[in-house]
């Protein structure tokens, strides 16, 4: 599984590897050379994917839950056993850190599996007695057929397979395309599929842009199920596409993510956390802290020491395990994240530090790439674009506030919904703020904390539809009423 310096991917389907007639270069972001060229696949490879898709699933349908268990787990096992080798690309590809690759991103690409090999065998059914009818009713869930998955840059084997194992494990065949921009940890993956037993067509990779390979995978009238993760933007246009064949939607959008700290929080816990919830993998993290609201007795002392904080998180090359951020996945993206700052510093928000305050020492080979320092602002008004829209990068904004309503209407005073942080000691508290918070996910003195068996997503224009254990095994089946006479 070793890689050249240059890859040439191509697309997977019907278990075979399928040259691209045409190509789109993929950039290394932190030197911002070409990386490897990536198939720019049409309708045409779309079409083909799906119908191997189709003749596969009769097979793999009809066999038992633990059957189709057994792979996924030998899978895992065999990305496991590459863990290092997909962990650089997955750095090298992305720009994220060899270490959050190596620690977070593979690690729980293994643990998807594992995860669905297991929880699809401990589901129940509903059952119902009608003694005075004679009858029994019993629900049984089907696979629903080809599944079309969507997945996004930031994370990418990480939410790749966590779309793809539960589909695969609930007897759906799969057709994904993965984001353009980081498609090679999908390739290597497929390279393990015959090895793990997944038999052809369960799985097809096609790689691509959104706008062709995406649109045409999306409209196809045979896949009745997509599954997405994106920007808000994107997803109104599938909602579009997939709106004349009434098509089952999952859809995991962007967040606009409010801490609030109120004057009790345990602050050195809560700065840590802070700093890390705020700047993690780039910033490029849709559950990323990017608002924090600060009861205002205290407001003083946290800006000074999140801002010291903030300082000492290390931004450079990916392969320096010293660093704890990388670069920006690309050079559009980074002009984007910077916009913002710029927006901040026009409309006289103060900017404590990283860009346009702090320089970054790179290496000659690096200075080309994408990267940007920990930036934290205050003084940014709540009705700001740099307050109101998603900026997915390491760019956070704190703000005071005085009381707790005014600080539940504030964060929720925008048109994101994915994920809040409270940090209080004060039990009755975060309680009411968890009731309270517009948001699918609310973390109490913590972050990132995940039990994959409950409910992921969020409300608004965060998203429709949730993932997870239960949520995920019924979206990628179809429920079914029985009722026998006796």
């Amino acid at each position: 599984m070793s890689k050249p310096s240059c890859l040439v991917l191509k697309n997977f389907i019907g278990g075979k590897f399928v040259p691209g007639r045409r190509h789109i270069e993929s950039y290394d972001p932190s030197t911002g050379e070409v990386y490897c060229k990536v198939p720019d696949s049409s309708k045409e490879e779309v079409e083909a994917a799906v119908a191997a898709a189709k003749d596969a699933f009769p097979d793999w349908s009809a066999r038992s839950s633990e059957q189709r268990a057994k792979i996924l787990n030998k899978l895992a096992d065999l990305i496991e056993a590459h863990l290092e080798e997909f962990a650089q690309a997955e750095s090298r590809d992305q720009g994220k850190t060899i270490t959050f690759a190596r620690t977070v991103d593979i690690p729980r690409s293994v643990y998807n599996f594992r995860f669905f090999a297991s929880s699809v065998l401990h589901h129940t059914n509903d059952c119902s007695q009608m003694d005075h009818m004679g009858c029994l009713n019993y629900t049984i869930r089907c696979p629903v057929g080809v599944a079309g998955l969507i997945s996004p840059w930031n994370l990418p084997l990480y939410l790749l397979t966590w779309k793809i194992a539960p589909a695969i494990v609930t007897g759906n065949t799969v057709v994904a395309k993965p984001s353009e921009m980081t498609s090679v940890t999908a390739w290597m993956m497929c390279k393990l599929m015959q090895e793990a037993g997944v038999p052809p067509g369960v799985v097809n990779i096609v790689f691509g842009t959104g706008p062709t390979a995406g649109d045409a995978l999306v409209g196809h009238p045979e896949v009745p199920l997509i599954s997405f993760t994106g920007s808000t933007l994107t997803a109104q246009r599938i909602t579009e596409r997939c709106a004349p064949y009434c098509k089952k939607l999952s859809l995991e959008l962007g967040g606009k993510n409010p801490a609030v700290v109120f004057a009790d929080a345990d602050l050195d816990k809560c700065i840590e956390t802070t700093v890390r919830s705020s700047f993690s993998n780039q910033g490029e993290i849709c559950l990323c802290t990017s608002r924090i609201f600060v009861e205002r007795s205290i407001y003083p002392e946290f800006l000074e020491r999140f801002v010291v904080a903030a300082k000492k998180w290390k931004t450079g090359v990916p392969s320096d395990p010293a660093n704890n951020n990388g670069a920006l996945i690309s050079k559009e993206h980074l002009e984007k994240v910077r916009s913002f700052v710029a927006v901040a510093k026009s409309e006289g928000a103060t900017i404590h530090c990283g860009e346009g305050v702090d320089h970054l020492d790179l290496p000659q080979e690096n200075k080309s790439g994408y990267y940007m320092p920990a930036t934290v602002i205050s003084g940014v008004s709540d009705s700001s674009h740099v307050m109101q829209e998603e900026i997915f990068g390491p760019v956070t904004c704190v703000s005071p506030f005085d009381t707790e309503d005014e600080a539940v209407r504030r964060a929720n005073g925008v048109r994101y919904g994915l994920a809040a942080t409270v940090w209080s000691k004060d039990v009755g508290k975060v309680h009411r703020l968890a009731k309270q918070l517009q948001a699918g996910l609310v973390w109490t003195n913590c972050w990132l904390v995940r039990d994959l068996n409950l409910p992921f997503g969020g409300m608004k224009s965060s998203g429709v539809g949730r993932e997870g254990g239960k949520d995920s095994y019924h979206f990628f089946t179809e429920v079914k009423s029985v009722t026998i006479k006796y």
